[in-house]
């Protein structure tokens, strides 16, 4: 864990005569590149659900198919790991075998702001036993990225649906402008538990609660191996920008971490009272 931030308003015991706060600990793990990124999810989630008594965990998983999309069989692979729901975004279809998925996986989603046939869905509302439900939405923004239905209009419709069900909201904002990612969090603010976003597998270092109780990071990094660029092997990417021309770019395989946010959330009011950031190194067992 390397920070720590806290609503002081809401994280304080409270006056006498209330009840006593209770809780959902969310952990939410940014994108999963590649096998490094699927091995550190399987070692290093139970130990975090022991920790720190994780209630839910939800995933980034558009990158875990050999680094770029994701199919049936890494997606079994994380979901055996212990990740309660997985997101995606605009790497959805890299892998030809993700419309089975879409089809038959109730735990998966994707961006919800694709046209109304696409196959899928973009939330879902996930009941376990002794907790409140807990919503899960995947955005996908429009600045830099393919131009699909505005998030800003489509967004808030679907979190009314789903305030109707739970004030447990959690949502996965993947896209590339920060200042797209800020935007949708400030709209969204007292609206939702948290808006973390993905895509740049930089991880940030503005985590926040707003005013209005959203938990807020600007992007949660992403989840693999960090001596890279991004995920993938360093001198091929030099190469690419170097000499302009095509270059296959592998998976890294060195310093791996799993990378997101850890959230919790006030089970009456669905705000959020902290938000860690997470960066967790995986060790190889001899």
């Amino acid at each position: 864990m390397i920070s720590r931030y806290s609503h002081e308003s809401l994280c304080a015991c409270r006056t006498a005569g209330e009840r006593y706060f209770e809780g959902v600990k969310i952990l939410f793990i940014a994108d999963i590149v590649g096998q490094p990124g699927r091995k550190a999810v399987k070692a290093l989630v139970p130990l975090l659900r022991r920790r720190h008594s994780l209630d839910f965990v939800i995933a980034n998983g558009e990158n875990s198919a050999g680094g770029s999309g994701i199919n049936t069989k890494t997606a079994e692979e994380i979901f055996s790991g212990g990740v309660d729901v997985i997101t995606s975004g605009d790497h959805l279809w890299d892998q030809k075998e993700v419309t089975e998925l879409l089809k038959n996986e109730p735990r998966f989603v994707r961006p919800l702001n694709y046209p109304p046939d696409t196959p899928g869905q973009g939330s879902v509302v996930i009941e376990k036993p002794n907790l409140p439900p807990v919503a899960v939405l995947n955005l996908q923004g429009r600045t830099f990225m393919a131009a699909l239905e505005n998030p800003f209009l489509c967004g808030p419709e679907e979190v009314q649906k789903l305030r109707a069900r739970t004030r447990i909201i959690f949502v996965d904002f993947h896209a590339e402008a920060t200042s797209e990612k800020i935007a949708f969090g400030r709209m969204m603010d007292g609206r939702v538990s948290a808006v973390v976003g993905t895509h740049t597998h930089v991880q940030t270092a503005d985590e926040q609660i707003f005013p209005g109780g959203t938990a807020f990071l600007c992007d949660g990094g992403f989840t693999g191996p960090h001596e890279s660029v991004i995920g993938r092997e360093i001198e091929p990417i030099v190469r690419r920008f170097t000499t302009l021309q095509p270059q296959r770019f592998d998976v890294a395989k060195e310093r791996i971490f799993l990378q997101g946010a850890m959230i919790e959330v006030d089970n009456f009011s669905g705000h959020a009272v902290n938000i860690t950031r997470v960066s967790e190194p995986y060790m190889e067992v001899c």
